[in-house]
């Protein structure tokens, strides 16, 4: 017997709700007490950078990972169910790309250096690990930045395995048994550096931001405490996307395994 006996339908409606949480509040924060967006280079274009990272890396890339979770998945042709798993995982790649773009664009207008800090290692790293999900390439804005130097210029290897082993009808059972297990493990990995990733950054802005007397961070400003929740948000979001990839009766039975005949959990709760 499972610890905790929770319908999904309820599950996946809190955490979409938690989802569209992370996405309001990363953007309330940067537009009420940021100074809002903008595209000219300079700090209003440094606030689309925690906007595009929180909503692709992880709220789509959560979403993306949960799609097999659907019980309406568990049944009939996996092609269309396939294709949602890799656009939603390919949105999230694309904003991520442009949540770089903005950082890099505003640290080389301004003459700020790239990448010095642990969450600049840690989130260019989670964003080539991810790269080698989808086999893109980014072509950043400017041709000095580090960004421009370590573009990768063919899909990756990781991809291709990827899609010759899902998406391809013909690829053998036996290269998908090999390859899944890799997925898997990849995806959630990158899952959790998306949310260390997030949460460094949002720390580390709130040092930059806050350092001027009666809103310095010691002294816990409204900001700072819209903030922190923000952090504390993304980490719930990403412990209960993991905790529903760990969770069996919601794990889509494979065609040829001895659980295929596995009734699907229910929507709401327990049958009958």
């Amino acid at each position: 017997t499972e610890m905790l006996d929770l319908p999904f339908l309820p599950f996946c409606i809190f955490l979409g709700g938690l989802g569209f949480m992370c996405m309001a509040f990363v953007s309330a924060w940067c537009q009420h007490w940021r100074g809002g967006f903008a595209l000219d280079g300079g700090l209003q274009m440094f606030n689309w950078h925690p906007v595009l990272m929180v909503t692709g890396m992880v709220v789509l890339y959560g979403a993306a990972a949960l799609v097999y979770r659907l019980p309406p998945t568990w049944s009939g042709p996996k092609l269309p169910w396939k294709v949602l798993h890799g656009a939603l995982t390919l949105a999230a790649f694309s904003l991520a790309v442009l949540g770089l773009v903005a950082v890099f664009r505003f640290h080389n207008n301004h003459g700020t250096p790239n990448m010095y800090s642990l969450h600049s290692w840690l989130g260019l790293a989670t964003v080539l690990l991810f790269s080698c999900q989808v086999g893109a390439a980014l072509a950043p804005p400017h041709p000095g930045s580090l960004l421009h130097a370590r573009r990768p210029h063919l899909p990756s290897l990781q991809w291709l395995a990827g899609f010759s082993a899902f998406l391809l009808p013909w690829a053998p059972a036996w290269l998908r048994a090999l390859y899944k297990p890799v997925h898997v493990f990849f995806g959630s990995t990158i899952l959790m550096l998306s949310v260390a990733s997030c949460v460094s950054g949002i720390n580390e802005k709130l040092f930059f931001s806050l350092r001027n007397g009666t809103t310095d961070y010691k002294c816990l400003p409204t900001e700072a405490v819209f903030a922190n929740t923000l952090g504390l948000l993304i980490i719930l979001f990403g412990v209960l996307v993991l905790g529903a990839l760990a969770r069996p009766s919601w794990k889509r039975p494979d065609a040829d395994s001895p659980d295929s005949c596995q009734v699907p959990a229910p929507l709401w709760g327990h049958a009958g």
